[in-house]
């Protein structure tokens, strides 16, 4: 069986990153499953956590008026969900729910900023991760937009 260490240290997200911080977050780590329609998080509520997804997919979902809730991006194996827990109100902006059966390493939150602010080496090595799933995200879903609004030729 892997060790949480190994599973950590396999994901995308810790490409490349030291020992030492994958150390870090092994100890503030630990595995989760969500079953078919499980939420992991609801928007409005505290970003506690965050998560390195290990299989199955999770719909991001935003409530739209007029409309009810809505998926706007559908999250698999490889990825992360959660970034709300690092930047000031620190609540969910979005839902996540499991599509089908999930497996994710979850990450407390309040310990993994007291973490970065302690080891600015840490902090800068997460922070940039984040911004790049940030970056990704939002190409991916300018690319929705654009695909949503484009005007037959």
């Amino acid at each position: 069986m892997e060790s949480i260490n190994d599973i950590i240290a396999a994901h995308p997200f810790t490409k490349d990153l030291e020992p030492r911080f994958i150390q870090l977050l092994t100890e503030r780590a630990r595995l989760e499953h969500f079953r078919p329609d499980q939420p992991l998080f609801d928007e409005g509520f505290e970003a506690d956590k965050f998560y390195l997804v290990r299989s199955g997919q999770i719909a991001i979902q935003v409530f739209v008026p007029g409309q009810g809730t809505t998926t706007i991006q559908t999250i698999t194996a490889g990825e992360c969900v959660g970034w709300s827990w690092l930047f000031p109100s620190r609540h969910w902006h979005c839902s996540a729910v499991a599509i089908e059966p999930t497996d994710v390493v979850t990450m407390e939150s309040g310990r993994l900023r007291f973490e970065m602010e302690a080891d600015h080496d840490f902090g800068y090595a997460i922070a940039m991760r984040v911004g790049k799933l940030m970056m990704d995200r939002l190409q991916a879903s300018l690319e929705r937009v654009l695909h949503l609004y484009a005007v037959p030729s």
